[in-house]
């Protein structure tokens, strides 16, 4: 069955730092990967070398723009978590509580028998953002059940 998502939350401040560092990053090691051959080191760096440093900053850049990736999407059915490394969907009724301990970093899923799932897309950095996204998925929560 096919519904309509009513509400999305992604990480926001995390966004506003990891995007311009990855461009950085590029940057960066393409800098020095053009001015390699121009060492006096003593070393001899050969195209090969340039393409992998270049490589190596893609690499970081597109590692750091992974924490970006974390998603929850949530609609009257249930709520669907996209953390680092997977995608899970809940139905309401198997959801115990939506909580954002105090303390903690992100809000999380409180499953039967004390199990939690981390929401990595709601942070306390963001703040108020936080706060709205916490609100609309206790609504969803109480209206789902």
């Amino acid at each position: 069955m096919t519904t309509t998502v009513t509400f999305t939350a992604r990480p926001h401040r995390i966004r506003l730092f990891a995007v311009p560092l990855a461009a950085v990053l590029v940057a960066a090691f393409t800098v020095v990967a053009l001015l390699l051959k121009d060492s006096n080191t003593g070393v001899r760096f050969h195209t090969s070398d340039q393409v992998a440093m270049v490589g190596i900053g893609l690499v970081l850049a597109l590692a750091i723009l992974w924490s970006t990736w974390p998603r929850v999407r949530a609609d009257a059915d249930g709520i669907e978590v996209r953390n680092l490394l997977g995608l899970r969907r809940f139905a309401w009724s198997e959801i115990r509580h939506v909580s954002f301990p105090d303390g903690a970093r992100w809000a999380r899923l409180e499953l039967p028998a004390d199990e939690y799932i981390p929401m990595l897309a709601i942070q306390s950095l963001d703040g108020d953002r936080a706060v709205a996204a916490m609100r609309e998925l206790r609504r969803l929560h109480r209206e789902g059940r």
